[in-house]
C-alpha cells in the first residue's frame, strides 16, 4: 500500500549500514548521558537518537539499548516483554512486527545488526 507509516514530515535517511554492533555496544547506546540512542528490531539497529520518546523518561525508553523485537509484535512497553525472540509469536503479532520493522525503517538510520543475531527473517 502506497504510503503506508509515511513520516508526516520527510526524512533524508543516510543509506543503510550492515555493521557488526555488539549487544554491549547495543545496550551503552541507550540515550544516557546524552549519548547515543539505538533500538534493534529482528537483529537491525535503528539510531533513535533524535526522537526524546527513546531518551531516559520517554515513553519508549524501555526499548532504547535493546532488541524490542518481541515487545513491538505484541504492541506493550512492559520490560519483561523487551527480547529479541519472535519467532515463537502468532502470525498477527509477526505481522504487527514487521510493520514495525517498515515504520522505523522510513523515519531512522539503520546503524547495524546485532553481532551473531539470526533472527531477520520475516
Amino acid at each position: 500500500m502506497a504510503g503506508k507509516f509515511e513520516p508526516k514530515v520527510p526524512v533524508q535517511l543516510d543509506p543503510p549500514k550492515d555493521d557488526p554492533i555488539s549487544l554491549e555496544a547495543l545496550a551503552q547506546a541507550n540515550g544516557k548521558d546524552n549519548g547515543k540512542c539505538y533500538v534493534a528490531i529482528k537483529g537491525i539497529v535503528y539510531d533513535v537518537t533524535g526522537n526524546k520518546a527513546y531518551q531516559p523518561g520517554g515513553a519508549y525508553h524501555v526499548f532504547a539499548g535493546k532488541d524490542a523485537s518481541r515487545a513491538l509484535a505484541k504492541t506493550s512497553t512492559k520490560p519483561e516483554d523487551v527480547s529479541p525472540e519472535w519467532q515463537d509469536l502468532p502470525d498477527k503479532e509477526k505481522s504487527t512486527l514487521n510493520d514495525w520493522v517498515t515504520f522505523f525503517s522510513k523515519r531512522y538510520n539503520v546503524v547495524g545488526r546485532v553481532e551473531g543475531a539470526t533472527n531477520f527473517e520475516s
